[in-house]
């Protein structure tokens, strides 16, 4: 039984910067791809960033250079640290467990956490 739960959403200015956590259980945590995408109100989940089981990192265009995914393979956790947050980056964000041959559909999905980015 995988668990992923995410934590550290909050409301934050525009220009600050927020770091997420996802503590995962129930998996291979060292050898599995963990990934952050979000979903505003309105618009498909989307994907953010993505690091495999080595640490080699992907990013969406939107948020490359402000923001940067990391893992800790000896708590089981994965990060994500947002700068530089812009109002559209307002969102529930989820973390993501898979096998590295498997989809981010077909894996593991937290609960969720909100950021909100407004003056």
């Amino acid at each position: 039984q995988v668990q992923l739960v995410e934590s550290g959403g909050d409301l934050v200015q525009p220009g600050g910067s927020l770091r997420l956590s996802c503590a995962a259980s129930g998996i291979m945590f060292s050898i599995a791809t963990m990934g952050w995408y979000r979903q505003a109100p309105g618009n498909q989940r989307e994907f953010v960033a993505e690091i495999i089981s080595g640490g080699t990192t992907t990013y969406a265009g939107s948020v490359k250079v402000r923001f940067s995914i990391s893992r800790d393979n000896a708590k089981n956790t994965v990060y994500l640290q947002m700068n530089s947050l812009k109002p559209e980056d307002t969102a529930v964000y989820y973390c993501n467990a898979r096998p590295p041959r498997m989809s981010a559909r077909g894996g593991s999905w937290g609960q969720g956490t909100q950021v909100t980015v407004s003056s």
